[in-house]
């Protein structure tokens, strides 16, 4: 499949709809993207739940870790990890009932992808939530 597929318009708006997103590999670095980009969802309202087992809290929220920790609903998988650990996030992003699987720039299953989208996920890969978001806020769209 092309990695054109899972970068529509329609896919990148489902995915941002949700309010609660699920940071797969967050660090607690401000260094990292995945500080810059959670430190944003944040800040324009989305509730971020921290995923990585190496850390106890970031950004003042508790860290999980695994998606099956968290309690409640997530409506987005938002994965910062190699390309070969997103088969087993795209399996636990559909047991856990998650709406949307997104993979940051550079990250690329599409096993993953098809297995999340045949289960109903909206999913987007090779895109950056933050980028994104800040371009539909520019065009006028807002969750």
């Amino acid at each position: 499949m092309a990695l054109s597929q899972w970068q529509s318009d329609d896919a990148i708006k489902r995915c941002l709809e949700g309010g609660r997103v699920a940071v797969v590999g967050l660090s607690s670095n401000p260094a990292r993207p995945s500080f810059g980009v959670a430190e944003y969802l944040l800040q324009v309202g989305y509730e971020v739940v921290p995923v990585n087992p190496n850390e106890d809290e970031i950004l003042g929220r508790a860290c999980y870790a695994d998606l099956q920790s968290i309690p409640g609903r997530v409506d987005l998988v938002d994965v910062f990890r190699q390309s070969d650990a997103v088969l087993p996030i795209a399996e636990s992003a559909i047991a856990i009932g998650a709406k949307g699987l997104w993979l940051q720039l550079g990250v690329y299953q599409p096993q993953a992808l098809a297995l999340a989208q045949q289960a109903g996920l909206a999913c987007v890969a090779d895109r950056c939530t933050k980028i994104e978001h800040r371009s539909l806020s520019l065009q006028g769209w807002v969750r």
